[in-house]
């Protein structure tokens, strides 16, 4: 069975592909995607392997076919609608990134607790907190993004669980857990970027 490491290096060598496939690369080695990812051949086919991904040795991977095979695998022919909680401007910065689209991910409306942002004409709708729950179920959402302060963060989360919701991606700068049965994601950009300050400098205090 995969595992979460699994699927993120899957997600890697799909846009790895894609670049190669901007570049004119019609066909493809283990050894370029090791190169274009940061892992090892042997891990590339080992991975293709788990997924029944096979290739020629000598004629290497179809480009197109594989990025279709791991679009499948990864469910990228599907377009998959969330919601997010916090209209801020990490909130607001996350309703335009154009990235969510060629991944198939759909914001189809966002919630706020601040009724100056909320803006039921825009694109990509702000509404209230509140109908949150309606929402999920009218439009069987399965998928939430949270970005809002820490302090609101775990709130959020247990009202997205009762509503329906069974995967989320949290921006809040604080851990989040959650039943068995929905998938959290954390991302600490904080702590991200701390990680690079901190091992530049320890890179050139070795230097």
């Amino acid at each position: 069975m995969a595992n979460k490491n699994d699927i993120i290096r899957l997600s890697r060598y799909k846009n790895a592909l894609i670049r190669l496939r901007a570049l004119n690369f019609v066909k493809v080695f283990s050894d370029n995607l090791a190169d274009a990812t940061g892992v090892s051949a042997i891990q590339v086919r080992r991975d293709f392997s788990t997924f029944d991904i096979s290739g020629n040795r000598r004629g290497g991977y179809e480009v197109d076919e594989l990025i279709k095979r791991l679009n499948k695998i990864l469910d990228k022919d599907t377009i998959h609608k969330f919601i997010e909680v916090g209209a801020g401007n990490l909130g607001k910065a996350l309703l335009r990134y154009p990235g969510f689209a060629k991944s198939g991910i759909k914001i189809v409306a966002c919630f706020d607790v601040d009724p100056a942002k909320y803006d039921r004409g825009a694109e990509i709708p702000v509404l209230p907190i509140e109908e949150l729950d309606d929402f999920v179920r009218k439009h069987q959402v399965r998928f939430g993004i949270i970005s809002t302060p820490d302090l609101a963060a775990q709130q959020v989360l247990v009202r997205m669980i009762s509503s329906g919701i069974k995967g989320v991606l949290n921006f809040a700068s604080i851990y989040l857990r959650g039943p068995q049965y929905c998938v959290i994601n954390n991302v600490n950009l904080e702590s991200e970027i701390e990680n690079i300050v901190y091992f530049v400098n320890l890179a050139g205090e070795s230097q």
